[in-house]
């Protein structure tokens, strides 16, 4: 009787520990871009894993789908924060996190500001 609640506790951690891992990168990634100018993100839904990218160069990565057991959907493959840490891009970006039966959203606005 326990046992599928004990698996559903499960499914919610881990989807809370991808979520806050997904915001702590994003917000490493917008200091970064302030402080030492442009910096993107790309996010690879297949392999759910992000990667905060400046010059070219991979300055961090995330595999969340190893980490937590979870897979990823995104409304976009990417998005860029200025040299202000502000959002640049046309759309806001959505990106979903799911494990099992347990989903949670990450929603990033234009200007840069992640919201969850």
């Amino acid at each position: 009787i326990a046992l599928p609640r004990m698996w559903q506790a499960a499914e919610r951690a881990a989807v809370r520990g991808a979520v806050a891992d997904v915001v702590s990168t994003l917000s490493t990634a917008r200091q970064l871009a302030a402080s030492h100018g442009g910096v993107s993100v790309s996010i690879d839904a297949g392999a759910a894993t992000i990667r905060v990218l400046r010059d070219g160069d991979t300055v961090m990565t995330r595999p969340l789908g190893g980490m937590f057991g979870v897979t990823i959907r995104s409304s976009r493959d990417s998005l860029a924060y200025d040299g202000r840490g502000l959002g640049s891009g046309a759309a806001n970006l959505t990106l979903v996190v799911l494990r099992g039966t347990t989903v949670d959203t990450v929603v990033v606005s234009r200007l840069g500001r992640v919201r969850w």
